[in-house]
């Protein structure tokens, strides 16, 4: 049987829920797999470009691919409080004589620049509902963005994964939550991203590997949040096991089992504020 190619993340809630399957800690039918550990925004271009027949992605891109994919019920990531964030460094007032300082130091929402991780990411979709009037962004890796706001590249930037852990150590302040936003605005968890099969995958092979992952995801569960595994830990070493606990515990949860209707629902509702923003 020919190893299946699958695309995810190396940040721990996509490490901890695929190590059993990849690892063959549980039954895999006779699959093997081919790993391919890349930035949601790299996953989403290849997405697009129909590359991987399984991968995660943002929900932002699935508007543009859905045609070529199908969403599978496992191993995603929805959720309440788990969602993108803008932040921004104060400027003390008295400071900075080339700034107009008022609002703690907030910019000008017309006509800041803020930075953004990846163009058709969920973050970027969240962002631009909060925040229509902002058109000067900056699309960059997501671990780029703190030192981006820091250095004063880009005047506020939009926050994901571990980034959530580690701003305010940084000296960076909270503008908005995003997700908090979406959830108070839809009444809905948060849709940030979820795994595709291609449509030329056979149906029945879809459907197994979707098994595999919901029972991944509940072996993770079961055997391996005591003691993280290696897997999780060699792919977030520049993090403490801490953070990644946090991260885990953040973005892993019963939806990543199984979205259910609720998910669903989510989705759908995401997906139509993709179409109005970008009719």
């Amino acid at each position: 049987m020919p190893a299946i190619d699958i695309g995810f993340s190396p940040c721990p809630n996509d490490t901890f829920i695929f190590d059993a399957l990849v690892n063959h800690k549980i039954d895999t039918k006779g699959y093997t797999f081919n790993l391919h550990l890349e930035d949601v925004q790299t996953l989403n271009e290849w997405a697009l470009q129909g590359k991987l027949p399984f991968s995660k992605i943002s929900y932002g891109v699935w508007p543009l691919i859905k045609s070529k994919y199908q969403l599978l019920n496992a191993g995603g990531a929805l959720g309440k409080g788990v969602g993108p964030m803008l932040i921004y460094k104060k400027i003390p007032i008295g400071k900075d004589e080339n700034k107009v300082v008022q609002n703690e130091g907030k910019p000008t929402i017309e006509t800041m620049t803020v930075a953004v991780p990846g163009k058709n990411t969920t973050a970027h979709l969240l962002f631009s509902l909060a925040f229509p009037q902002v058109k000067n962004k900056q699309f960059l890796v997501f671990n780029e963005i703190e030192d981006a706001v820091l250095l004063g590249k880009v005047d506020a930037g939009v926050i994901i994964h571990e980034n959530r852990f580690t701003y305010e150590q940084k000296g960076l302040s909270k503008w908005m939550d995003l997700g908090t936003y979406f959830e108070e605005t839809f009444n809905a968890p948060i849709p940030l991203g979820g795994i595709i099969a291609r449509n030329d995958i056979p149906q029945n092979e879809i459907q197994l590997i979707d098994s595999l992952i919901k029972e991944s995801v509940a072996f993770a569960f079961k055997n391996s949040y005591e003691f993280l595994p290696e897997f999780v830990k060699n792919h977030s070493q520049e993090m403490s096991e801490q953070v990644m606990r946090q991260h885990i515990d953040l973005y892993v949860n019963d939806f990543s089992m199984d979205m259910g209707d609720t998910g669903k629902k989510a989705i759908d509702q995401l997906e139509k504020i993709w179409r109005e923003l970008n009719s």
